[in-house]
């Protein structure tokens, strides 16, 4: 009896021991598939995958644009002298020919007096002329006189001509700067500035764009019965603005409201510092409820060209035969693709040929990826992928 429990146990015994020989053998076969098949994973680089997508069926654009009047005309003085009276101040709406001001200008009043003298002493040497050459044609008439004294006084008659004629020219001239005396409206519109007060000595010269730059503004008269609106748009999306084209434009001032900007002309030609090309939109303002200088955020929508993709900026390869994605197959094998692109921006390109939405895309690939090489595709962390998170939320 003692013999058989013996064997029992010595039989119960060989049985755990082969079990845990067997689990100890089974472990390691399977840790040491498990460490194939990691290192297998490990040998492969890691991708994120993305899709082209089509291009909106709009583009959209806002950019800050400048309000300034149809017309602004800064008015200076042609005639130096001393400020009589102003009539207009600032905000006042005048007509064409409204008197602003008046200068006080003795200095010309004595000038413009002198060339009147001047023109009578011019007049009466050639009423005298006159008299004097048809005296001495009569005479030679009769042979009394000869030829040469003739043709002196003929000679005297022409130069009396030539200089009454400058000394009344002289005196239209001043005739001309004594109505700048009086400072008037050019056109139709509103006073937006007045830099004059009684008793200023203002000095006539070429203006404030002028070599000497001397002379005084007196107003700025602004015509705001329209706007325009001068807005620098980018060269990438320089296309969207065509005839026929509205914006719309929001001011500081009014906060709730939008107005209507209608297009109208683009300046052929970027510049090469910004990359910009002025581009004038009109804008009505019968009320006069927009002013000049005013900061307005203008919205541009457009239809986007058709048959145009959008990827991740990200996914594009720059290359030297030009602009590249990486494209995976059934295998998740990598094949580069040539593409044409469009629009540019930070976050997303247009693709115009090369790609279509059933591609596999690698987004951001890294710089040692080759033609033909096999990757693992795997789900980007929540947070790297902004397109991914908005996807998943």
């Amino acid at each position: 009896m003692a013999s058989l429990s013996r064997n029992t146990l010595l039989a119960a015994g060989a049985c755990v021991l082969v079990g845990l020989v067997g689990y100890q053998v089974v472990t390691r076969v399977h840790a040491v598939t498990e460490l194939r098949a990691e290192t297998v994973r490990n040998a492969l680089p890691d991708v994120a995958v993305i899709q082209a997508k089509p291009s909106p069926k709009t583009v959209t654009l806002t950019l800050p644009g400048n309000i300034d009047a149809w017309y602004q005309a800064p008015l200076f003085p042609q005639a130096s002298g001393y400020v009589k009276m102003w009539y207009k101040d600032y905000g006042a709406e005048v007509k064409k020919g409204d008197v602003l001001a008046e200068i006080n200008a003795p200095s010309l009043d004595a000038q413009y007096a002198q060339a009147k003298a001047d023109l009578a002493e011019a007049q009466a040497k050639y009423n005298l002329a006159v008299v004097s050459a048809n005296r001495w044609r009569a005479m030679a008439k009769s042979q009394a006189v000869s030829g040469q004294s003739v043709s002196v006084a003929d000679a005297n008659e022409k130069a009396g001509l030539a200089m009454m004629q400058a000394a009344e020219h002289k005196v239209d001239q001043f005739e001309a700067l004594e109505r700048f005396k009086t400072i008037e409206a050019p056109f139709d519109g509103v006073v937006t500035s007045r830099d004059i007060n009684v008793g200023d000595y203002v000095s006539s010269g070429t203006g404030e764009h002028g070599s000497n730059g001397d002379a005084s503004q007196l107003f700025t008269v602004s015509d705001m019965h329209k706007m325009r609106l001068f807005v620098s748009v980018p060269e990438t999306f320089s296309y969207i603005l065509k005839p026929g084209m509205t914006a719309e434009v929001s001011v500081p001032q009014f906060a709730n409201r939008t107005f209507k900007a209608d297009f109208l002309t683009i300046a052929r030609g970027y510049d090469p510092n910004t990359r910009t090309a002025i581009t004038e939109f009109t804008i009505d303002n019968d009320r006069h409820e927009l002013w000049p200088g005013t900061f307005a955020s203008v919205k541009m929508t457009a239809p986007s060209t058709p048959g145009v993709f959008q990827i991740p900026t990200a996914a594009l390869v720059f290359e030297e035969k030009g602009m590249q994605v990486a494209v995976l197959d059934a295998n998740d094998v990598v094949h580069y693709h040539n593409i044409q692109v469009g629009r540019m921006a930070d976050a997303e390109t247009d693709v115009t040929s090369g790609v279509s939405p059933s591609d596999r895309i690698i987004n951001n690939p890294p710089a040692d990826l080759l033609e033909g090489q096999k990757v693992h595709v795997v789900q980007p962390a929540k947070g790297y992928d902004q397109e991914n998170e908005e996807i998943e939320g």
